[in-house]
């Protein structure tokens, strides 16, 4: 019986073309699968075939759990402690195994054996043509669209299958059985049951691997495409740049009489692509991303990581786009937040700050409204660069002499280490609950600490109590960041 258990295992093996080990271990379990009938409850059984001669041995064994955590299945496990005194130096983790008479071959149902092995190596097929296929390095997957599952669909390709989820297929697209289709291969989740490789038509990537298949200066690196935004199968925008000075970067994606672009745009259901230089300027590449609208004047807030663009009024409409699509492509495309603003609002909002400013100066530095203008018509708008730009900066100022400069940033830096202490002082006053509260990876900076120290918010139940309107005002935190920090404050409700 040894005998011909090797003999099917070699034919099996050669049938299949998947390694003998593979199908050894199918049929050790489903030796064990059966022995685990005749002991019945929860058991551990372990079966150990010789791959040389075919003979096997059988164990039950007993995983070692802490003492501290208790039994879970007294059929499988078995406490530290106990399993010290069979065996001294045992450790959690590690099993206790006891032979037990084997099963026959024979004696085995042919069926449930068949069924366990033929699993085990469809299993084993089926990763070795996953990992296959993955090697080969495509970014996109060509197949034909097999069948649907819970309004997924199942797309093939030869002997491999992927899975595109309805929410990264194209809004309004109709794919049915039979259909070829080409999507863009976002990854592999071995969680999930059925094909494991992820598709999307919708993502970013699969826009720049289609024109990476139909400009081949692209793959040439003549050019490359810095970043692509996407509102699936309406408009996208993608960013690109020029290696060499003779290739003009739009005009080669765009193609003879369009023809490149248009290869994109028929694959992606007519979704329209604007083709943006981009540039290591910050605010040139937001210029050329809000095309075709023209800007008159932008002004870049580094902190906030944001620009304020002023538009005229012929300009407005076309610069954000409908419902807002072209100014939103062009952040996502950017990395920026982007302001767009009339001439009148950007005035009115210079007027604010500067208001802001000259407030902050003749308080903090006990100067007139006169100096404080000065210092703003120079460009300074907080004390940090009052105190600490280079000094030759200051001594450029018609206006001061050198002891105005030096007194200016003697105060300003005083004015500062006051600050720095009466924050301090405010985050005393906030419990350590809520100190210590992680939002986005790190804890609460120390001038959001004292935002919400001003708003008589001193716990982290005061926080969740709050709406998000009333954090958003308090804090000058966006609404997602406000729902988010309240929901991360809530969440104690829910584990305690």
């Amino acid at each position: 019986m040894n005998r011909e258990m090797l003999m099917l295992v070699d034919a099996i093996s050669r049938e299949k073309t998947v390694e003998r080990d593979v199908v050894f271990g199918a049929v050790e379990a489903a030796l064990a699968s059966a022995t685990k009938k005749l002991h019945g409850g929860e058991v551990d059984i372990r079966v150990a075939v010789d791959r040389d001669t075919g003979d096997y041995e059988t164990f039950r064994r007993w995983h070692v759990v802490p003492n501290e955590a208790g039994l879970q299945n007294a059929d499988a496990e078995v406490l530290l402690f106990e399993a010290q005194e069979q065996i001294a130096d045992i450790e959690v983790d590690d099993y206790i195994e006891e032979a037990v008479d084997s099963v026959p071959i024979g004696r085995i149902g042919a069926q449930a054996a068949k069924q366990v092995i033929l699993q085990k190596i469809r299993d084993a097929e089926r990763e070795q043509l996953l990992n296959d296929f993955l090697s080969r390095g495509d970014k996109i997957f060509v197949g034909t669209v097999k069948r649907l599952d819970k309004g997924d669909i199942i797309v093939e390709s030869g002997r491999v299958e992927g899975r595109l989820k309805r929410s990264e297929m194209i809004p309004k697209e109709n794919l049915r059985s039979g259909d070829r289709v080409r999507a863009f291969i976002l990854g592999v989740d071995p969680t999930q049951r059925g094909p494991q490789i992820m598709l999307s038509r919708s993502a970013p990537g699969f826009m720049i691997e289609l024109f990476a298949q139909e400009v081949p200066e692209i793959e040439q690196g003549l050019l490359e495409i810095k970043s692509c935004a996407r509102d699936p199968g309406s408009r996208a925008k993608i960013a690109v740049v020029s290696h060499d000075r003779r290739v003009d970067p739009i005009g080669t994606c765009v193609g003879v009489r369009g023809s490149r672009v248009n290869g994109v745009t028929t694959e992606l259901a007519g979704e329209r692509v604007d083709i943006v230089l981009w540039s290591e300027d910050p605010a040139q590449f937001v210029i050329g991303a809000l095309a075709p609208a023209n800007v008159q004047s932008i002004v870049v807030n580094e902190e906030p990581h944001a620009m304020d663009v002023v538009v005229d009024e012929e300009n407005l409409a076309i610069a954000i786009g409908r419902g807002g699509q072209n100014v939103r492509l062009a952040s996502e495309l950017t990395g920026w937040r982007i302001n767009i603003m009339t001439a009148e609002e950007s005035h009115a909002k210079q007027a604010t700050e500067s208001e802001g400013a000259r407030a902050l100066f003749v308080d903090k530095l006990d100067v007139d409204e006169e100096v404080a203008d000065i210092l703003i018509a120079e460009g300074f708008t907080s004390l940090e660069e009052v105190a600490y730009v280079p000094l030759q900066e200051m001594l450029e100022i018609e206006s001061f002499d050198e002891d105005t400069v030096h007194e200016l940033r003697t105060r300003a830096k005083d004015a500062l280490l006051t600050m720095e202490i009466a924050r301090e002082e405010k985050v005393e006053e906030v419990s350590q609950d809520l100190r210590d509260l992680e939002f986005e990876g790190k804890g609460l900076s120390p001038e959001l600490i004292a935002k919400l120290s001003d708003g008589s918010i001193h716990t982290r139940d005061d926080l969740a109590d709050l709406a998000v309107d009333e954090l958003t005002e308090m804090t000058g935190v966006d609404e997602a960041q406000a729902r988010a920090l309240i929901m991360k404050a809530r969440e104690h409700w829910f584990t305690a």
